[in-house]
């Protein structure tokens, strides 16, 4: 029973921060209005690839990555949080500009930079998964982390799939709205992470 509750709060923990519908919301903003069906299928896989890849890196390496350079977690919400600032700002000022070609080099690059690194999978799922590694003392405890993020990995892919749809109900002025309401969601959590990361490390250098 504790391991279905485990993997029970796993999967609701991975979900609500990865946010695939939010997620989607702000693919659509940097993807062409001319995408078709067969591109943003590829741009779903790679992406959900890309974060998939990114969460066994993290599982069985992150926590020693950290170790060997020394890198305390709160650093690394606060350079996550600058990136994501900077991705805010271009959002609400609707710099994010459409392209008007369908240059398949081009969606691949954006679905995994910044798609699938650093929107779908952040600092949060990298603290997180770290945190949970923490706290796993078995193989089933592990496997359970996993299978609740791959689950979701699988949520996020057909989410995104089917994003083209969304576009297309809500339109161009819709798609803009989205954007840069998505976009001061995006600052207000990268202004968390940055004062969260800075407190904490001015507590852990106070205390030194």
């Amino acid at each position: 029973m504790e391991l279905i509750s485990n993997f029970l709060q796993q999967s609701i923990t991975f979900f609500a921060i990865m946010d695939p519908i939010g997620i989607s919301a702000i693919a659509l903003s940097l993807l062409s209005t001319n995408i078709t069906k067969t591109q943003i299928s590829q741009v779903a896989f790679k992406s959900t690839l890309t974060i998939i890849i990114a969460f066994f890196v993290v599982l069985i390496s992150g926590e020693f990555i950290l170790k060997v350079f020394g890198i305390d977690e709160n650093s690394l919400k606060v350079m996550g949080g600058i990136i994501l600032i900077l991705m805010a700002i271009s959002m609400v000022n609707g710099s994010t500009k459409e392209k008007t070609n369908n240059e398949e080099k081009d969606y691949a690059e954006l679905a995994i930079i910044p798609i699938g690194i650093p929107i779908a999978f952040g600092t949060g799922l990298f603290t997180t998964i770290i945190i949970f590694k923490h706290e796993a003392s078995t193989f089933l405890d592990l496997f359970s982390i996993s299978l609740a993020f791959c689950l979701n990995a699988l949520v996020f892919y057909f989410v995104l799939k089917n994003s083209i749809y969304i576009k297309k109900y809500l339109g161009v002025t819709g798609q803009n709205i989205i954007t840069k309401l998505m976009g001061l969601i995006v600052g207000a959590i990268a202004v968390q992470f940055i004062i969260s990361g800075i407190v904490h490390l001015a507590k852990g250098y106070m205390g030194a």
